[in-house]
């Protein structure tokens, strides 16, 4: 009678451990795209007027060449993108995207060439450099450039 119960013990604990088993796999955790967006970000492109200087010495320094950096500073955060040397004036920078996700903020610009409809003048003056500087609130985060 002992050895019944014994094996009817085992049975039981088998058909048990088989269930947990099944219910454990049910339940996996569901895995998220850390890239996928939680909120757009709020932002404020800036003019020149309004960049910090110290920023305005980086940015002098580095728009000879296409470039992206990061600046913090009071609670804000300044993301800039520059398009280096252009061969004349009217370019304009969109914002496609700027967004949080689990892992980054990803910034995603354009740079747009000038009106076809110019004349010829106006594409012959000086080289530009286009670049933006976008203020959005600090989350400390890395960006990701797009």
């Amino acid at each position: 009678m002992k050895e019944i119960c014994l094996r009817l013990a085992r049975c039981w604990m088998y058909v048990f451990g088989v269930f947990v088993l099944c219910f454990m796999t049910g339940c996996a955790k569901e895995e998220k795209n850390p890239m996928e967006k939680i909120k757009d970000l709020e932002f404020t492109v800036l003019g020149e007027d309004n960049i910090p200087q110290e920023l305005k010495t980086v940015i002098d320094e580095k728009k000879g060449n296409a470039f992206k950096v990061t600046y913090q500073d009071n609670g804000f955060l300044y993301i800039c993108i520059g398009y280096g040397e252009q061969i004349s004036g009217g370019y304009s920078i969109t914002v496609n995207a700027l967004y949080l996700a689990e892992n980054a903020i990803y910034a995603d610009t354009t740079l747009i060439g000038p009106d076809p409809a110019d004349t010829e003048s106006e594409k012959k003056e000086a080289p530009s450099y286009p670049y933006i500087v976008i203020k959005t609130e600090f989350v400390d985060k890395p960006v990701v450039f797009n």
